[in-house]
């Protein structure tokens, strides 16, 4: 009888996973990009296993640590929320195996309404304040003028961080070099202390705003020739046809870019601080290491910037994934893998499973076999929006039929992303037409609020417009130039999307809001 082949993979006694948001694929180094520099990245992937079919599952940001945290697709049945009662995070199930489990971060949708609870269940964690919509300080720091050196535009309603910004006095002082320093200094304060230890390091930068100190602020906008005493533009727009509609000129749209890329090649930068620490600790004998992210964003590719309400295409969709595996030479991995593996994996380490429904497969065979395939197919997107079939071929975009209804919100945390620059805008509460449900696999009633034409939904769904089915072949044509919707293809993705809905029981409006039958 053969041995399956992750049978004689040695498990490691720890784990790291180091999550940076909004890591664009196709500007690393590692995936062969030279437009930035990220060499900490390109030395971490040197001694790893580089992924080549990583994608998205649920977009974004809180609907991309509910996969990975929790193992199962968000995006079908709520936009943006919190655990939920029927669920629990992977650090439970490690904290009941005798895990120490570690959380260090600055990501501010963690500490606030509609994803307050995803640290409850680490043993420890630490949150680095200041970043984007952390409501931090109050007023500016009395010494601001001069202080982080450089001045920024400012963005399109007033936020939290430009009174934050005020107080970063040196790099150092800046979200994500303090989350990169305060993660090594976990590792060295904590190696060989624990007989198992997961630690999480889920830092914000990139993302916006494309804020940075000296010498990093100029590192790619002075070789355009700009003014290195302008303000800073760090605010990206989430705008589709944003150079033709005049959104933003050339020139801007260039600046977001190398701006974008200035915090890029920082955290690299603070990223070789946590390497460092991991090598000195000599814990890569005994440690897995995971660096991923939870999407791309855009920044001018098909004239597109930030996250609007578009099908995501593959910057935004396929994105990097890197796993460094004790005892394991460096290579490249080829099979389709997406966000819920990564818990999958974790579990597999460790040796828990969730008591709830989870869609990921451990990565764990692929890691000791190249020649493993971990899945057929995936499914990404944004709730209310498109949904993707993804392949080892094509991926298929199906939108609505007509309007974007029958919809429904299935939460008894009832929350989303708040917006507090928009006094009173809010997510409605449910209504008379809200009836019991339950999730597949569980027990525990849940609440699901219908949406119909007409209704207003909540953040992520609103005001779109969308640009029918697509469907691409992604090896003869990765830039998804040429469309094949509307040939006999079609009818056939159609329908593998219809059973893969199906197949993990998938609300029924879904289905009927895309045209595909009950």
């Amino acid at each position: 009888m053969n041995q399956h082949p992750a049978a004689s993979l040695t498990r490691p006694r720890n784990a790291v996973v180091i999550l940076l948001d909004s890591l664009n694929r196709h500007l690393l180094g590692a995936y062969g990009a030279t437009e930035f520099e990220t060499p900490q990245i390109d030395r971490f992937c040197a001694s790893a296993l580089r992924f080549d079919r990583h994608y998205a599952g649920s977009l974004p940001c809180m609907p991309a640590r509910h996969d990975i945290l929790c193992g199962a697709l968000d995006f079908l049945w709520r936009p943006w929320g919190s655990i939920e009662v029927w669920e629990d995070a992977i650090t439970y199930w490690l904290r009941n195996a005798g895990v120490v489990t570690q959380l260090i971060s600055d990501h501010p949708h963690l500490f606030e309404s509609g994803g307050e609870n995803y640290h409850a269940d680490f043993q420890g964690w630490d949150y680095l304040r200041g970043h984007e919509s952390d409501p931090w300080k109050t007023a500016q720091s009395e010494c601001a003028i001069g202080a982080p050196l450089h001045q920024v535009l400012p963005g399109p309603f007033p936020h939290e961080y430009d009174t934050n910004r005020t107080w970063f006095k040196r790099e150092e002082d800046f979200p994500g070099p303090q989350t990169m320093a305060s993660a090594a200094r976990w590792i060295d304060e904590n190696a060989g202390r624990h007989q198992r230890f997961f630690l999480m390091i889920d830092e914000f930068d990139p993302h916006e705003p494309f804020d940075t100190p000296q010498p990093w602020a100029c590192r790619y906008r002075q070789a355009q020739g700009a003014d290195e005493h302008q303000p800073l533009l760090v605010w990206p727009p989430y705008a589709v046809d944003a150079i033709e509609r005049g959104v933003l000129t050339a020139a801007q749209a260039q600046e977001l870019r190398n701006n974008y890329g200035a915090k890029l090649s920082m955290i690299d930068h603070w990223l070789g601080r946590v390497l460092d620490a991991i090598e000195r600790n000599r814990l890569a004998a005994d440690t897995a290491v995971i660096l991923c992210t939870d999407h791309g964003h855009y920044l001018g590719e098909r004239d597109i910037f930030g996250k609007p309400g578009v099908p995501l295409y593959q910057p935004m969709a396929h994105i990097p994934l890197m796993i460094r595996w004790p005892g394991m030479a460096p290579g490249r991995r080829d099979m389709l893998t997406t966000s819920v593996d990564i818990h999958a994996t974790i579990a597999d380490i460790f040796g828990v499973s969730a008591a709830h429904r989870t869609h990921g497969r451990s990565l764990l065979p692929a890691i000791a076999d190249p020649g493993q395939q971990v899945r057929e197919h995936l499914l990404a997107g944004v709730w209310g929006r498109e949904v993707h079939y993804i392949d080892r071929s094509h991926k298929y975009v199906r939108a609505p039929a007509q309007a974007n209804a029958p919809l429904s919100m299935w939460s008894n945390r009832w929350s989303t992303m708040p917006q507090h620059h928009v006094p009173g805008r809010r997510l409605l509460p449910p209504d008379r037409r809200a009836r019991i449900d339950f999730m597949p696999g569980s027990q525990v009633p849940v609440l699901r609020q219908p949406f119909v034409e007409g209704d207003l939904l909540p953040l992520w769904a609103r005001n779109l417009r969308f640009s029918g089915n697509h469907l691409w072949n992604l090896d003869a044509d990765p830039r998804e130039q040429t469309d094949l919707a509307g040939s006999a293809l079609e009818a056939e993705y159609a329908h593998k999307l219809h059973a893969a809905l199906r197949a993990i029981e998938a609300p029924d409006d879904q289905a009927i809001r895309l045209g595909l039958g009950v």
